[in-house]
This record gives C-alpha cells, structure tokens and sequence, in this order.
C-alpha cells in the first residue's frame, strides 16, 4: 500500500510549493465513506455482470502497484509533479 504522496507545484516566477501527504491517515479519515462506495461497487458489479471478487482483486492489485509511479503534467508554465512511495 503506498504510505506517501508528494506533490510538487512549480508556478511562473520559480515559486515552488511542495507539498507531502501520507496516505494512512487519510484513508482512516475517508473510512466512513469506504463502506458505502464498497457497497455501490457489489450493486454496479451485480448490474453489469461482472465478478466482485474479481473486481475486488484487480482493485487490490492496481493499490499495490502504486509505490513508484509518478505523474508529471506541464501546462504552460505551471507543472505539476506527483511522486507516490
């Protein structure tokens, strides 16, 4: 499971703002909401005939390749570059 997120805005004029956020605390303040969305995805996979279990794993597996991935995204002169460990 990733444990922290860096983002890194550079805006024109050089100011840079870094920003790091580590991700357990906020998937323990987002919890409440974990239930319910867990619940609408079982309706959506009945609905659509698709294997929850299945969904359930790809899920799983998709959160575990996370550590490691970065996105960078230029528009301008503003980039925005996001690191997740």
């Amino acid at each position: 499971m990733p444990q922290l997120l860096t983002v890194r805005i550079k805006r024109s004029g050089g100011r840079r703002i870094r920003v790091w956020v580590p991700v357990l605390p906020v998937v323990l303040v987002l919890s409440p909401i974990l239930v319910p969305a867990v619940l609408a995805a079982t309706v959506a996979c009945r609905i659509f005939h698709i294997s929850a279990l299945g969904a359930l794993g790809a899920g799983w597996r998709f959160v575990s390749a996370l550590p490691g991935a970065r996105f960078d995204v230029e528009q301008g002169s503003t980039a925005v570059l996001i690191s997740i460990r």
